[in-house]
């Protein structure tokens, strides 16, 4: 007879057995890393939560006129083919964000005979990934986001990116042809991923990125209506890594105001291993430097919170001094993992966050109260 263990005690195994994983070979880490995260994923699918977290009143924040229930949710990358809404909305999770999505389905990388490479620092409450957005296409996931609706009033939003299985103007519609696909699902906000490190895709030095935002605005910004022709303006954000340089944020942030586009979010994962090396203990920095040598991939977690904090710090205070006279918010990604992150980006003018990492590691110790856990301090 198969044993099935719940959800949380495989999670609390999981990091029940991390300090003997410095023993084993790094490759046969990573191989089961890989594995066990792809098992643990599709147990958390069919996770229902027995009691619905309602979130203090207090903790809402309207940006864009949609109200969130707290200023956490979680970032592009957790539910690529729209599982768990319900079981976030449940959570208490401020919002949920599907994808990130591409026009074309994707099965994601594989290298070395590893599936969807991935690998967990516990220690250093970090990770690395090397998936290479694997998901089931757009068309079929903006059908998912359809049937949504709103449980517990819970908006929606979608990440979406350009396929790196095309180029050109080809890519650029197909791009738009996705959003336009979420737009009339009804979510509620898009957020364009510039910054994949596993396709190598989005970098802000990149000479193309004005024409691929010019070409979003023209024939996606400037004409935001439903199917019915009702004027509906969704907000566009869009996503850059943590790596990006203070130097870069006015440039970055004056283009996007000028086109058009409702926020911006730092980051995405990095890609600057020796910098974010310093944040892994030294026992586990034999692992993390097999992985980044051997797969690459983005670092997340812990050792990206102050870059993250720092450049959105950047971007909100510009705004204010740039006198923008549309609205024009800053999310926060990387690192966001405690209430003090919370606190922190609230300190700074930032008023919603994301987590990855930080998310997975307090729902190994507290389950579905995850979310609860942040607001109690």
């Amino acid at each position: 007879m198969e044993l099935k263990m719940d959800i949380l005690t495989l999670a609390k195994w999981e990091k029940g057995i991390q300090p003997f994983l410095g023993r084993l070979p790094v490759q046969l880490v990573v191989e089961k890393y890989s594995k066990g995260r792809l098992d643990f994923l599709a147990q958390l699918k069919k996770e229902i939560p027995v009691d619905i977290c309602e979130p203090p009143q207090e903790l809402a924040r309207t940006l864009w006129g949609i109200r969130f229930r707290t200023p956490v949710m979680n970032a592009a990358g957790m539910f690529k083919n729209g599982e768990c809404y319900e079981m976030v909305a449940m959570q208490g999770a401020g919002g949920y964000l599907g994808g990130t999505g591409t026009w074309n389905g994707r099965r994601g990388n594989e290298k070395n005979g590893v599936y969807l490479p991935f690998v967990k620092y516990g220690k250093s409450n970090a990770a690395s990934n090397f998936l290479g957005l694997p998901n089931e296409g757009d068309a079929e996931n903006s059908i998912r986001a359809h049937t949504m609706g709103r449980m517990l009033n819970c908006p929606i939003g979608w990440s979406v990116m350009g396929s790196p299985n095309f180029s050109g103007e080809e890519k650029l519609k197909y791009l738009v042809s996705s959003m336009r696909l979420y737009e009339n699902a009804n979510v509620d906000f898009l957020e364009i991923n510039e910054s994949c490190p596993n396709t190598g895709e989005g970098n802000v030095q990149d000479t193309g990125l004005v024409e691929r935002l010019t070409y979003v605005k023209r024939h996606f910004l400037d004409e935001r209506v439903c199917d019915d022709g009702r004027k509906r303006v969704i907000p566009v954000i869009v996503k850059f890594s943590t790596d990006t340089s203070l130097e870069q944020v006015p440039m970055l942030v004056d283009l996007l105001c000028s086109l058009g586009y409702d926020g911006v979010n730092f980051g995405n994962t990095s890609t600057q291993y020796e910098k974010r090396r310093a944040g892994i203990m030294r026992c586990e920095q034999k692992l993390y430097d097999y992985f980044t040598q051997t797969f690459g991939g983005g670092v997340s977690g812990r050792p990206l919170r102050e870059s993250s904090l720092e450049l959105c710090a950047k971007a909100v205070e510009y705004v204010k001094q740039g006198g923008v006279m549309r609205e024009f918010n800053v999310i926060r990604t990387g690192g966001v993992e405690t209430w003090k992150d919370i606190e922190d980006s609230a300190r700074i003018g930032v008023l919603l966050n994301q987590w990855y990492t930080g998310y997975f590691k307090n729902f190994s110790e507290v389950g579905h109260r995850v979310y609860e856990r942040l607001w109690e301090r």
